[in-house]
């Protein structure tokens, strides 16, 4: 097998790289000569006492790896695969009591208590309300005439559903809006947010969801947030527990969403057929090719806690493990041609949500809601929305993000 031909020093986690597009290439390069690749770093640059991680880049080997946490456990280094070198190992570890970097037993116990929130009926009671959000959102846009999409509709109604979702006073989304932000956006200079700006940042969230919990616990009322708190002794969650399970709803539930329904929108936009297609037809496919389209978390991490082989390549214990989902999402070996953007797509089993085990996605259900409400209302109410100006992206080591979107509203 040929050894790739990739740039000395290229690391599918420089946040430069991503400030102006994901490396599609270089994956599929992976995928052709080194599925699973080493990639090396300078010592500690991503604040890991080591010298670099596996790339993961075939859509079977992203499977394996999130399935089999006795393996790969997310709990050992957390799943962010990249931090600042000035991170400490006491910062990084903290951030373990986050049910994203939780293992088995402790992460089943909690996801089965979170998951209460997250059920069909759950879901579908929150429709009709985010559904007239969504229709208010997009009035509003179009009032204005022209604007950012990204401030004006897409992180509008993650941001309503979760408050709805939780019972945070609408009033309170600004809050959840810049705290979340902060935490995610320490690598892009431009918003000049450092580490303690954005540890600073979680700590304020986690105390407001705190408070929270406390006062429902006081005076329960009819939402999730009493359901979840109410009584500890009797498998709820406790105030801090529940506080960090905001802060994951903050980034898994409204940076991620925001992300996706951005991104399709400039799809829809890049590719004129697609939105005819949609405004006449609305095809129930499109949400999930949204997804696939944007994989707006470009990869999380696993850490080896034994010697294994995966995709050929020998793994040492220790050793951490890049699942490169937008990778996976572009494998020809399981779509074809992925580098279409097709709405119709079906089957279609990406790896937007996970690859599967048990951190698939909790709320899936929810974001292809919000997903397939705003696009709706769009089409309804501002059906020639025209770009004005091209996506200014996230810098940031693993997300996929765009900070701006000039449009038209039409």
């Amino acid at each position: 097998m040929p050894c790739p031909a990739l740039p000395e020093g290229f690391d599918f986690t420089d946040p430069d790289v991503y400030r102006s597009r994901v490396p599609l290439p270089e994956f599929a390069q992976l995928r052709q000569t080194a599925p699973v690749w080493w990639n090396a770093q300078p010592h500690g640059i991503a604040g890991f006492d080591d010298d670099g991680y596996w790339v993961v880049t075939r859509h079977q080997d992203v499977k394996e790896v999130s399935t089999k946490p006795e393996v790969f456990s997310a709990n050992l280094n957390t799943s962010i695969i990249r931090f600042n070198a000035s991170m400490t190992r006491e910062q990084i570890d903290v951030q373990k009591l986050i049910m994203l970097n939780m293992d088995p037993p402790e992460h089943t116990r909690v996801r089965q208590i979170v998951q209460r929130g997250f059920t069909p009926r759950s879901i579908r009671a929150l429709e009709d309300a985010l559904r007239q959000r969504a229709g208010h959102i997009v009035t509003q846009a179009r009032a204005n005439g022209s604007g950012d999409f990204v401030t004006d509709v897409a992180c509008e109604l993650p941001l309503q559903a979760i408050a709805e979702l939780i019972g945070i006073p609408q009033d309170d989304r600004a809050r959840i809006f810049d705290w979340s932000n902060k935490m995610v956006a320490y690598d892009d200079p431009e918003l000049a947010i450092t580490e303690e700006v954005g540890s600073n940042a979680a700590m304020e969230l986690i105390s407001y969801a705190m408070n929270l919990a406390a006062a429902r616990k006081e005076c329960p009322a009819k939402d999730i947030v009493s359901q979840l708190v109410a009584a500890e002794d009797e498998g709820n969650l406790g105030s801090d527990e529940f506080g960090f399970f905001v802060l994951l709803l903050a980034v898994a539930g409204n940076e991620t969403t925001r992300n996706a329904i951005t991104h399709g929108m400039h799809a829809f936009l890049t590719h004129p057929g697609q939105w005819e297609l949609y405004k006449r037809e609305r095809p129930a496919t499109a949400a999930e090719e949204i997804v696939r389209w944007a994989t707006p978390v470009v990869s999380f991490q696993r850490t080896a806690t034994q010697d294994t082989e995966l995709g050929g390549a020998h793994i040492k214990k220790g050793q951490r493990v890049g699942i490169f989902y937008s990778s996976a999402n572009n494998d020809p070996e399981v779509f074809d041609h992925p580098e279409t953007f097709d709405i119709t797509r079906d089957p279609n089993p990406h790896l937007g949500f996970g690859g599967g085990g048990p951190h698939f996605c909790l709320g899936k259900s929810l974001a292809v809601l919000e997903i397939n409400l705003i696009f709706q209302a769009i089409a309804d109410a501002m059906p020639d929305i025209a770009l004005a100006g091209d996506p200014r992206r996230l810098r940031s080591a693993w997300l996929n993000g765009v900070k701006e979107l000039q449009v038209r509203y039409g």
